[in-house]
């Protein structure tokens, strides 16, 4: 008897060592799922937010690239405007500076004389109007640069060339290339500039860059 209560006994301690190392295993495994739910999870949450930051950079990029669409298809602001006139103004004076100077024909000459006359005047009411409107100078845009930066490279080309008529001729070419130039600018921005006393001013500078275009072709043709 006394050796069936010991057996007896051993086998209730064995049952409940059995069922609390199966409560521990159970745990343990719940544990280890509840963790890997966790994990998979979180990745899911980063995948989720490298996806939105992804949709957010994607949707800054393309409204970029909207404005500057809209700037190259003729989406001129005053800024812009009042920026393309200042370097065109600019443009003009220094190289018709050194014209009135360096050209020995009488027509370049004159014709160089008159380009830093008529620009001045032109800056001048510029910026008259820029501060009636309101607006600034915005000479960062891509066709505001890029009109100063070959009026630049001009000056620095004619600035080193021998005087004579190869110089006359060279600066009278560029004189046409750059006011057809402008005058294009101009006229797109007269079809969309929707400030109407802009506008008004903006169509008396048109008509002035075509007078100058047209004396410049007729001089050119003249020079031999």
């Amino acid at each position: 008897m006394h050796w069936r209560r010991t057996m007896t006994g051993q086998a209730l301690r064995f049952t409940k060592l059995s069922l609390t190392l199966l409560c521990v295993g159970a745990l343990g495994a719940c544990s280890k799922a509840d963790r890997t739910a966790d994990t998979a999870a979180a990745r899911t949450d980063s995948a989720a937010g490298r996806v939105d930051s992804a949709a957010t950079t994607t949707g800054a990029m393309a409204n970029d690239s909207a404005n500057r669409a809209n700037a190259s298809a003729g989406s001129w602001t005053n800024d812009h405007l009042f920026g393309y006139v200042h370097n065109a103004d600019n443009g003009e004076i220094a190289l018709g500076k050194l014209a009135s100077t360096k050209a020995t024909n009488s027509m370049v000459k004159a014709f160089g004389a008159q380009m830093v006359k008529d620009h001045q005047a032109m800056m001048k009411d510029a910026h008259a109007l820029m501060s009636k409107v309101k607006a600034s100078v915005d000479s960062t845009w891509d066709d505001a640069k890029d009109l100063a930066n070959d009026g630049n490279e001009k000056l620095k080309e004619l600035n080193g060339k021998e005087k004579g008529a190869d110089w006359d001729k060279n600066y009278i070419e560029s004189q046409v290339d750059m006011h057809q130039r402008v005058l294009d600018k101009l006229q797109d921005a007269v079809k969309n500039n929707t400030d109407t006393t802009v506008t008004a001013a903006l169509s008396k500078a048109t008509a002035k860059v075509q007078e100058h275009l047209t004396k410049a072709q007729s001089i050119k043709a003249g020079l031999k």
